[in-house]
């Protein structure tokens, strides 16, 4: 791609011998294992590779399992220093396997999953009204929503009120009394409005009220260190920002009504995004619907958690009961009323659908989240599969969508439904 083509789309520059940007972890990388042959592999490696072709991710992190095995676990491109408006000459740090890249909303599939925990322990039942917990948010007729509603985007608070200075984001109780003080605009729960950033203040504060505890410190202990992550945590310590990739606006600019969309959803354009995403107080806060921050592994690791009915390496997590709620449909499948496009959620996570979904083809068994709308997390019971493409650009509308749509189809493609014997046991 030529500079004049990199200028209007928003692209990074592409190294053109690929190989000098790639980095394995060919240790962690067992498809015989799991019954994968090399062919599959490179298969779903070219399509990343394709990906990475556009431009418009200046570093890409992958991570694959299949039964359990991780069989694809790679990273291309560059953490920072290749963004698309970055001087000639900047200096590039190398993407790898162990960079810590924010998750954006795929945060909500964990955050989630821990509001389903509190469920296991007895602490919380999510029919019960949010204001049960904190009676303050009862104030504008928000009495009734319950912790069920916020989890599956029917609590009628999509998002914060217009006008508000973006330095709330980090100011958890300026966002807490400014979410107590608004006027829901249903309360009846039968209308999804994909809740972008709200719920998650909403379930830490519900969490943090019954535990007597900080939703980190829970996150930590009951996820974080059972599993042995390294990262997985809401934002950066200080002495950590240095590591974390930076995020990226690119691709072609979002003209109406697609801008519309997304300041409706995000609450202030792409531009904005990445200059508030980049920000050491995004990046050192707790903000529990966008700001987790890990690898792609990490994730994948999770969701393999899930697959696994709550046990990881031997060690229980949850239960599978939790699991199993947690990834159950709740409503059918409707117009989201904020990203006006067909949706279907369970409390807290995205599911896929037959006969094609969000996850691909026949993907009724998976669940997951996106992430800024090109972090792609998921896992599919039916095919076994645990599945982390996380990136550090975030276009909108443009010439990525067919690369990243191949992937996910490559992925249902290349691991067909398994027979019900052989399935995880949360598939059942």
């Amino acid at each position: 791609m030529n500079s004049i083509a990199r200028r209007a789309l928003h692209s990074s520059k592409v190294a053109k011998d690929l190989s000098t940007v790639t980095y394995r972890d060919a240790a962690g990388e067992n498809p015989q294992a799991a019954g994968v042959d090399n062919h599959t592999v490179d298969t779903i490696w070219k399509s990343v590779e394709a990906l990475y072709r556009t431009g418009v991710h200046p570093g890409i992190q992958v991570s694959v399992r299949h039964r359990g095995e991780q069989i694809l676990h790679r990273a291309i491109g560059h953490a920072s220093g290749n963004g698309p408006h970055e001087p000639t000459g900047s200096p590039k740090i190398a993407m790898t396997t162990d960079t810590p890249i924010c998750y954006f909303s795929a945060s909500k599939a964990v955050t989630a999953l821990l509001m389903h925990m509190l469920v296991e322990q007895g602490l919380v039942n999510l029919m019960d009204p949010v204001s049960y917990y904190c009676p303050e948010f009862a104030t504008n007729g928000k009495r009734t929503i319950t912790v069920h509603q916020i989890l599956s985007h029917r609590g009628g608070i999509p998002a914060i009120p217009k006008e508000t200075p973006i330095d709330v984001l980090w100011n958890t109780e300026e966002v807490w009394r400014l979410l107590c003080e608004a006027r829901a605009v249903e309360v009846d729960g039968s209308k999804i409005a994909y809740h972008a950033i709200t719920g998650g203040y909403v379930l830490q504060r519900v969490l943090e009220k019954v535990t007597g505890d900080t939703i980190e410190n829970y996150l930590d202990k009951h996820l974080r260190r059972p599993m042995s992550m390294r990262w997985f945590t809401y934002g950066v310590q200080p002495e950590n920002l240095g590591d974390l990739a930076t995020n990226y606006a690119t691709g072609p600019t979002p003209r109406f009504p697609v801008s519309w969309i997304v300041n409706r959803a995000l609450g202030g354009d792409i531009a904005t995004v990445e200059r508030v995403t980049n920000d050491r107080r995004f990046q050192e806060a707790v903000i529990p619907a966008g700001n987790l921050c890990g690898t792609a592994e990490e994730m994948g690791r999770f969701f393999q958690m899930m697959l696994n009915g709550g046990v990881w390496q031997g060690r229980r997590i949850c239960s599978d009961i939790t699991v199993r709620r947690a990834i159950q449909q709740f409503g059918s499948l409707q117009i989201d009323r904020t990203m006006l496009m067909p949706m279907r959620f369970s409390a807290g996570m995205m599911l896929g659908g037959n006969p094609v979904g969000l996850w691909g083809q026949n993907s009724r068994y998976a669940f997951g989240h996106v992430g800024l709308i090109n972090k792609l997390c998921w896992a599919d019971a039916a095919r076994d599969i645990s599945v982390s493409l996380l990136n550090t650009g975030f276009p909108i509308v443009g010439h990525h969508l067919p690369p990243l749509g191949k992937f996910v189809y490559n992925m249902a493609q290349h691991f067909p439904i398994l027979p019900e014997s052989e399935r995880p046991v949360i598939a059942a």
